[in-house]
């Protein structure tokens, strides 16, 4: 089914997309889905050489463009919006999926290593949704903001209490700025997905190790992680005009898992002491 089109060929054609965290993981598997139905695409992170090598592996499929950008930082998210319109003219959607994470006892962690997650997750994206809102409701433009969230947003989680809380806060954004701007014909969606491994950000959550000792397909009633292309066929959907009436939606992608036992990594109590710092180590070398 990886090949199988969910929607139309061209069914994308004229929109331009902006996809924070799009040089990898989730966020390049959908900007390659957007691409392949004929959207313009900027893709943007902090990382420059990855974003470069992300533009020219995708550009056979379409027009793609690499922004340097902290999403943290307004002003730099301004500029990311203004190089988006000069490359392309307009700026149609914005996909909120750049996050940061990590597994930790929370009481090991510093205020500094909360705001590290929070400020990816929740600043980021409502730096970017509020410049790209402002943009549309002056130019009097319809527009559409897709963020990326988690089950665990309205659930909770141990042991990722920061993104948690980030990630509860942008579920908040979309539902209160669906009903605050959908006035001016702005519909704001999130999608909650569960499991899809991805090259990095997967492998530090889930080192080998805990990979082996908790198999998450136990805990999916599918029995399997998600496929990337699941994922993109949704993100697809929501940021086209097939989904014209939906507004201040998430939508759960997951196997069925939150249903099964909410709070993906409760699971991590099981942890001894002594893995406990040996994982903490593992992740203070992996931050250095």
């Amino acid at each position: 089914m990886e090949n199988k089109k969910m929607l139309p060929d061209g069914c994308l054609k004229d929109k331009t997309i902006i996809v924070t965290g799009g040089g990898s993981g989730l966020g390049k598997s959908m900007s390659k889905k957007f691409l392949s139905l004929g959207a313009d695409v900027v893709i943007a992170s902090r990382n420059m050489e990855t974003l470069e090598a992300t533009a020219k592996e995708l550009s056979p499929e379409g027009n793609i463009i690499p922004v340097q950008c902290d999403i943290t930082k307004y002003d730099q998210v301004e500029n990311l919006l203004k190089t988006s319109i000069d490359k392309f003219s307009k700026v149609d959607n914005l996909v909120n999926n750049a996050a940061g994470n990590f597994i930790a006892r929370t009481q090991s962690l510093s205020h500094r290593a909360f705001d590290a997650v929070v400020d990816i997750v929740l600043k980021g994206s409502y730096n970017c949704t509020l410049a790209c809102g402002k943009y549309w409701i002056d130019n009097k433009l319809e527009g559409n903001v897709l963020s990326i969230v988690t089950t665990y947003a309205w659930t909770g989680s141990a042991y990722v209490t920061p993104s948690a809380c980030g990630k509860a806060g942008v579920l908040a954004l979309t539902r209160s700025l669906a009903a605050e701007w959908g006035k001016y014909g702005i519909r704001l969606n999130a999608i909650a997905p569960g499991p899809f491994p991805t090259k990095g950000a997967w492998t530090r959550l889930f080192p080998d190790e805990m990979a082996k000792r908790f198999d998450l397909k136990k805990y999916i009633p599918l029995q399997r992680l998600g496929e990337h292309h699941e994922l993109a066929n949704l993100a697809s959907y929501l940021v086209s005009d097939y989904s014209g009436y939906v507004n201040g939606e998430v939508i759960t992608i997951d196997g069925g898992e939150w249903l099964y036992g909410a709070g993906m990594f409760n699971k991590f109590k099981e942890i001894t002491e002594d893995e406990w710092e040996q994982f903490e180590s593992m992740r203070k070398k992996s931050k250095s």
